[in-house]
Order: C-alpha cells, then sequence, then structure tokens
C-alpha cells in the first residue's frame, strides 16, 4: 500500500439551524482537497488535505489531517507544486484513503450536532421505492418509471 500513515490533526463543525428544525429540501456536499504536499525524501510525501461535508444552509463539518505516500515522492511535489495536479494512480489511493478514514468520524461528528449522517439512507427492505399516499397505489406495485 503506497500511503504508510495517516492523522487527523482538526476538525470544526457547527450546525447553523436550531435542533430539530426541520428543512424541506437537504443538499448535502462532500468534497477532498490536497492542500500541500511536501516531500521528506525520494521515496516519501507528506500530503495534507481537508475533507468537508457541507450541510447547505444548515451545517458543515470541516476534517484536516495528514498522510505520508510512499513512492515517487519527488516528482509528485514537484508535479504538486507547478500545476497542482497529482496523476490518477496516486489521487485516486489519496482520496480512497481520506474518505475511508473520514467518514466514519463525519459521522459521529453529524450525529453529537444534531445533524444528519452525511451517507444516503439504505434502502428499505419490504417498502415500495416510489409509491406515495393518495396515488391509487397498492403496497405490492413496482417501481415507476418516468
Amino acid at each position: 500500500m503506497p500511503i504508510k500513515s495517516f492523522e487527523l490533526n482538526s476538525l470544526d463543525a457547527k450546525r447553523f439551524t436550531k435542533l430539530g428544525e426541520r428543512v424541506p429540501q437537504l443538499r448535502v456536499d462532500q468534497n477532498t482537497a490536497i492542500t500541500s504536499i511536501t516531500a521528506l525524501s525520494d521515496r516519501e510525501a507528506t500530503m495534507e488535505f481537508r475533507f468537508v461535508v457541507n450541510y447547505v444552509g444548515v451545517g458543515v463539518i470541516k476534517l484536516e489531517g495528514k498522510l505520508v505516500w510512499d513512492g515517487e515522492a519527488k516528482a509528485i511535489a514537484s508535479q504538486w507544486s507547478e500545476k497542482h495536479t497529482l496523476p490518477n494512480e496516486v489521487f485516486g489511493p489519496v482520496l480512497a484513503t481520506a474518505y475511508a478514514n473520514c467518514m466514519p468520524a463525519t459521522v459521529t461528528i453529524a450525529r453529537d450536532i444534531g445533524l444528519p449522517p452525511p451517507l444516503p439512507p439504505p434502502p428499505m427492505a419490504g417498502r415500495p421505492a416510489t409509491s406515495a399516499p393518495g396515488k391509487g397505489k397498492d403496497h405490492h406495485s413496482s417501481m415507476e418509471v418516468g
């Protein structure tokens, strides 16, 4: 695995609405960004990142941290300093590691400050996916496609 270590060093969470206040249409955006890359040696680079879950108009959770990449560190740091880009074979594992480590933390933080988890709810077994009250559909109908 090209990622040698991972650590969180900052978290900030805010809810802008009152506890229990219903929001008619909640949009949850997630964004992961590399903020800096520093070569430690020919093979190791430190990558700092920011992971943000934005509950648009309702709240925000921000995590910051760093990880150590094991690979062509000097070339990656050089490319980052010139173009602020990473090759896909580097960005993919970095993004996956940040997501896998940050998402459980944001779920817990969201619960603690009264926000819904930033994950889509699982499908409910035995419940029609699109039936709505008053539509004249029975409870055993198939999903409607529009």
